[in-house]
């Protein structure tokens, strides 16, 4: 008996069955006097957000689902009614081969998209992976997650060797991303397709789009692993379908004030980042359509904003600043909302960007919370404010998503080195001053680290999930980071936020970019060194020391937090998602080695 057919039977046999019965799921509480204690339970199902592309299918089957141009250069365009009949068919393939656990190597593709959705449906559990980690990485991931079967982009089959020749019984389903139906990936969907009909045609109604146990695995999603190897954060159906709902509410995914009939959504955030911030779902649950990039191209992006009528896309800082530094950058004559995350934006950038009309949606997060957590909330009464005021009220992280609990600020303590501590779980004053950690509690939190107890115990010591950054918590409820706890730079007993210097740092006129690291200093103990880019057209005409000098004469800045060394760089190293490595350059602030991870 297939497993969408028992799980159906379940169903029925539970109606039957007192609701205290360990067969029925979440089960209600026991009867207050006088109540029955047979009721079944019509009045929840479990949460899967596999669920949101048969429900688009079901309501609108000739919406466009899917926009992409190509690896041969050509432009698809796929319905919903098409693109669920796709999962649908992998779906089957997986069933039929029996594979639990499927990897996935793809830069953000129809391919990568249909597959979250297929591997949900079979009942596996989706390990997507960043495609520039180095060959030892990927091959590291992939042992750990246990998969049986890997998706990957054609591009990208060179990067197994190292794993194939470990596990040669692992099968690789090669995608070759083109209009055609020729490639590997598109035979498994063929033969899935062929294998449901064969076993009865039951679709989708087969499908796992309501899971026996919401609190089962959905995805692996693995941390960059920049000082330690990479750790598999456990997503669950529950939990992966609660984020994508606050996604949809807090960057206004159903909402839309544009000639655009529907969400446009631009992938500029790769999918293989935090499940791409659970936004295949929630895009898919406005039956959006999902314009898929193959990579960051500045000048394409521009086409498609202006050409698409894009509404929405999610994007790092960096990838904004170049963004709107690119020569193609012009106001546009609607506006979008920018989902802004993956390191503390400047209010410099936010004013930037609205003069561009993108209006930035600023939320906050980590891997280990399926991406977004929180939300910078723009109230209307900041409309009357002085422009810098508003836009730094605007780049602080906020509060907690509308699904999850609120986010709280607990007391830290300082040792002799500089390392922070927790000092238990107890909050902050809510006074902008009072400087804590960051931590969660709530449907938005990972379940944990796969196979790794005690990395878990460590997440969630005091009973809250920990983040390791450090922020205020003003008076408004609101929280803004400062910094990551190894990123603040103590300086002659003073702790300076390399972070709002670098805030400050981007306000000079020819500056791009800027990244602050601490550095040894005999007076001090430690000093604060910034490298930075600059914009176009500038480059050779400021030196460091130009830049120092404007910063002690005229950024009105405290002394202490003055740069003792400026540094100019043609670029500065980034992850593939847009965040400054800063563990990099304090590799080369100590005179290491200079090579871009």
């Amino acid at each position: 008996m297939s497993s969408g057919a028992l799980k159906r039977l379940s169903s029925l046999a539970a109606q039957f069955l007192p609701s205290s019965s360990p067969s029925t799921p979440n089960a209600p509480p026991s009867a207050s006097p006088g109540e029955a204690t047979s009721t079944p339970n019509h009045h929840i199902h479990q949460l899967s957000p596999t669920f949101f592309l048969w429900r688009a299918a079901q309501i609108e089957p000739d919406a466009c689902a899917i926009y992409h141009k190509t690896a041969n250069d050509q432009i698809l365009r796929r319905t919903y009614g098409q693109a669920a009949e796709r999962a649908k068919g992998f779906a089957y393939y997986l069933r039929k081969k029996g594979y639990k656990r499927v990897g996935i190597l793809c830069t953000n593709t129809p391919a990568f998209l249909e597959a979250i959705f297929g591997i949900g449906a079979a009942g596996a559990v989706n390990v997507g992976i960043n495609y520039r980690l180095k060959e030892d990485d990927i091959s590291y991931i992939f042992e750990h997650a246990e998969v049986d079967v890997i998706l990957v982009d054609a591009e990208f089959v060179h990067l197994l060797n190292g794993f194939r020749k470990e596990h040669p019984g692992v099968p690789l389903i090669v995608d070759t991303d083109t209009d055609g139906d020729e490639g590997e990936y598109d035979r498994a969907v063929m033969e899935g397709l062929d294998y449901d009909r064969q076993t009865g045609g039951l679709g989708w109604e087969d499908l796992e789009t309501q899971v026996q146990d919401e609190d089962s695995l959905i995805a692996l999603s693995y941390t960059s692993g920049t000082t330690a190897r990479p750790k598999g954060v456990e997503y669950t159906h529950r939990s992966a379908y609660l984020a994508a709902l606050a996604n949809v509410i807090e960057s206004g995914l159903n909402t839309w004030i544009s000639t655009a009939d529907r969400c446009h959504y631009l992938w500029t955030l790769p999918m293989f980042h935090a499940m791409g911030w659970t936004f295949p779902w929630a895009v898919t649950a406005v039956r959006g359509t999902h314009y898929c990039l193959r990579r960051i191209d500045y000048p394409e992006i521009w086409r498609l904003l202006k050409t698409e009528a894009i509404t929405h896309y999610c994007s790092a800082p960096t990838v904004n600043t170049l963004l709107c530094a690119d020569p193609n950058a012009e106001r546009l004559p609607e506006p979008v909302r920018v989902t802004v995350a993956a390191s503390p934006p400047t209010a410099h950038l936010f004013e930037m960007m609205e003069n561009l009309n993108l209006h930035p949606v600023h939320v906050y997060g980590l891997t280990e919370t399926y991406g977004p957590i929180t939300k910078g909330y723009q109230m209307p009464a900041w409309k009357s404010l002085p422009t810098k005021e508003k836009y730094a009220k605007m780049a602080r992280q906020g509060h907690g998503h509308v699904t999850s609990l609120p986010a709280r600020v607990i007391k830290t303590q300082q040792d002799d080195s500089g390392k922070w501590e927790s000092d238990g779980v107890v909050d902050v004053a809510k006074d902008g001053k009072e400087i804590g950690e960051i931590v969660f509690v709530g449907n938005i939190s990972a379940r944990g680290y796969y196979k790794d107890a005690e990395a878990t115990k460590k997440l969630f010591a005091g009973g809250v999930q920990h983040s390791g950054d450090l922020a205020v918590w003003h008076p408004d409820g609101a929280i803004q980071i400062l910094d990551r706890a190894k990123d603040i730079i103590i300086s002659g007993g003073e702790n300076i936020s390399s972070l709002a210097l670098e805030a400050m740092l981007v306000t000079h006129p020819d500056i791009l970019e800027a990244a602050c690291v601490g550095i040894a200093d005999e007076k001090w103990g430690e000093a604060p060194k910034a490298y930075i880019t600059l914009k176009s057209g500038k480059e050779g005409q400021l030196t460091g020391e130009q830049v120092i000098d404007w910063a002690k004469n005229k950024s009105g800045i405290s002394r202490f937090m003055v740069p003792k060394e400026i540094e100019v760089l043609p670029e500065l190293p980034k992850t593939t998602t847009g965040k400054l490595q800063k563990n990099v350059l304090r590799i080369w602030a100590k005179g290491g080695k200079r090579e871009m991870s």
